[in-house]
């Protein structure tokens, strides 16, 4: 309870105070390339329920179009795409999107889903169908025993610079030993690492 009412009044103030610089992100998405402004993708949640996970969109409109033909063109990008479900270096991603991914402010619009009671502001990232398959395995249960998170340990913690093994023990480790202290620490390490950003693409 006391955690929901923390990710509540938290999400509200920073709705808040960053309301200028939300809606001058949206200008510049709108204006930067064509498509809508917002991007809600699959992702699983809390006891694998599923929910839209919403974003800043960062690619150009048609970018599932592009991706098989990019991946048929490259083995070395269908081998990262399969391993990491992602690519460092994605041409589908626009000049604006880099610099919202690089500072993760991006994901600015998932305090909706934390209103919502989709997510908290820290947990576990919540993935995708394909990543929790694929990666979890039986460390689904106890990872997907709390809401996923706007951030995390993960991400505080070197983000797509650590291997998957690191992360998915990351993931399980906070779960286990979560407190609200814990929170608070991430949450300043977070808002940190947007100033001097590390590890994201």
């Amino acid at each position: 309870m006391e955690k929901r009412l923390f990710d509540i009044v938290f999400s509200l103030l920073v709705m808040i105070l960053a309301l200028p610089f939300f809606l001058l992100c949206v200008l510049i998405v709108k204006c930067s390339s064509s498509g809508p402004v917002f991007y809600a993708h699959p992702r699983v949640g809390r006891h694998g329920k599923s929910f839209s996970c919403w974003k800043f969109r960062t690619m150009y409109r048609d970018a599932d179009a592009r991706l098989k033909p990019l991946l048929a063109s490259d083995p070395a990008l269908m081998s990262e795409w399969k391993t990491y479900f992602k690519l460092k270096v994605d041409p589908r991603i626009t000049r604006f999107g880099k610099f919202l991914r690089k500072t993760s402010l991006d994901e600015l619009p998932q305090f909706y889903n934390v209103l919502k009671g989709d997510m908290s502001i820290v947990g576990p990232r919540p993935l995708t169908v394909e990543e929790v398959t694929y990666y979890l395995k039986e460390k689904a249960p106890t990872i997907l025993s709390v809401k996923p998170g706007l951030t995390s340990l993960w991400i505080t913690r070197g983000r797509n610079r650590l291997s998957l093994d690191q992360r998915i023990a990351m993931e399980e480790y906070y779960v286990t030993h979560r407190t609200f202290w814990l929170d608070c620490k991430l949450i300043g390490k977070t808002i940190w690492l947007m100033i001097c950003p590390k590890g994201a693409y």
